[in-house]
């Protein structure tokens, strides 16, 4: 190796040129090794960033869905809630439905078996009346037997009932109830004439067969006396085709006494008239 003393300068141009280059070659180099982590960074910076925005997106989009999902299941939610009180309401309708329908079976029960009862009082009920309609017929016949040889003052009394007898049974309009109501009228107003004495002025065949008014008491439905003015007295007596009057002038003054205290005109004593039992 050489060694160069003094001052002595190397020129300028060759010594500059041959120095330089290798300094520059490693500034270069320096500075090339150097840019290659700083782009190595902003690759990294890059993705990092692209990932964190993806993330961000993909954060985003699950918010999304997961506020879409709470918004859901709480809507569903409601929607059960409102689906349990009706089905709630139904069962309770339905309950009660069952319940209208358990009372109708049973009404409708309970309505067959009176139809059926009904029906069965319908057919006895008819044939009661039938028997009933019969009897009252033959009731009604003794009826007209009886008012025939009633006193003529109570066949007077009787005759509004007596014409509600129907002729001919089997074509009257009249019901059984009404027809046994009328008969039953009749008998109740016999019975009580029955028990009375009653006065009744009418016209009389007297003994010289010339007709007269008299004066009759009729003693119940069995016995009567007349008396006329002129004294003459008889006995009458139901028969069957009505009354038969037999002339007596024994009786007058005992059926004028009778009279008298019938009417009040004589203290009330006792007075014999003849009277058969038959």
């Amino acid at each position: 190796m050489k060694l160069r003393v003094g001052n002595e300068r190397p020129r300028a141009g060759r010594a500059s040129t041959k120095g330089s280059a290798p300094l520059l070659a490693g500034a270069l180099a320096l500075l090339s090794s150097a840019a290659m982590p700083v782009r190595q960074d902003v690759a990294d910076v890059a993705r990092s960033s692209e990932k964190l925005e993806e993330a961000r997106l993909t954060m985003g989009k699950w918010i999304e869905t997961q506020q879409i999902l709470s918004k859901e299941r709480k809507e569903w939610q409601q929607g059960k809630e409102i689906l349990q009180a009706r089905l709630e309401l139904g069962k309770q309708e339905v309950g009660v439905i069952e319940e209208k329908l358990a009372q109708a079976r049973s009404d409708a029960e309970q309505a067959e078996a009176k139809r059926k009862a009904l029906i069965a009082e319908t057919e006895a009920l008819k044939e009661i009346t039938a028997t009933l309609a019969v009897s009252i017929t033959g009731m009604e016949d003794k009826v007209r037997k009886l008012y025939a040889i009633a006193p003529e003052p109570v066949r007077q009394r009787l005759g509004p009932l007596y014409q509600r007898i129907p002729e001919d049974p089997a074509k009257t309009r009249a019901s059984v109830a009404e027809r046994l109501q009328n008969v039953l009228g009749i008998l109740n107003e016999l019975n009580k004439a029955n028990g009375e004495i009653t006065v009744h002025y009418e016209v009389r065949e007297l003994a010289d067969g010339k007709p007269a008014e008299v004066r009759a008491m009729y003693v119940g439905l069995a016995q009567a006396y007349y008396v006329s003015a002129g004294g003459e007295a008889g006995i009458g007596r139901p028969a069957e085709n009505g009354w038969k009057w037999d002339a007596s002038k024994n009786v007058a003054a005992d059926v004028l006494v009778a009279l008298e205290i019938q009417q009040g005109k004589h203290t009330p004593a006792f007075v014999p008239l003849p009277a058969k039992v038959q």
